[in-house]
């Protein structure tokens, strides 16, 4: 029987390094198969991006565009959502909208906005809401608490 031990690579398989550098006589000596001069054989590797002192690509295309670090983003949220998954009088936070799978990032505020019709009450707590809404689900007998 056979042991892990006794296992070795099949004949070939395993090369010996290249040895560069080590005498004339070994037939990788002098300049080491790198070849005479140059900015290949010198040390000291050349980044990928370089263009050989040609202006580089990243600097000539133009820049473009602004991005606002300030900016707040929401995720959305219709009336017309809230009615289908919502019963009268019941507490819509941020929380149970994740619950009921009408947000999907926790992180972010809530925004509702009024497309739809309600005709029954909702107590309404968000980060944001639009005129509309709030006006629609007042008219239902519903309460708008602003986060």
């Amino acid at each position: 029987m056979i042991s892990l031990s006794q296992l070795k690579p099949p004949q070939g398989a395993i090369k010996k390094k290249k040895r560069l550098g080590r005498g004339d006589s070994s037939g990788h000596g002098n300049t080491s198969g790198r070849g005479q001069k140059g900015q290949k054989a010198r040390s000291g590797n050349v980044p990928p991006y370089f263009e050989g002192g040609q202006m580089p690509l990243y600097r000539r295309l133009p820049k473009r565009g602004f991005k606002n670090i300030f900016k707040e983003e929401y995720e959305i949220v219709n009336i017309r959502d809230l009615v289908k998954k919502f019963k009268e009088n019941e507490e819509v936070t941020p929380e149970r909208l994740l619950e009921v799978g009408l947000v999907k990032k926790k992180k972010l505020k809530v925004k509702i906005l009024g497309d739809g019709e309600i005709n029954f009450p909702l107590i309404i707590k968000v980060h944001k809401i639009s005129k509309q809404a709030r006006e629609k689900i007042e008219a239902a007998g519903g309460r708008v608490e602003v986060i």
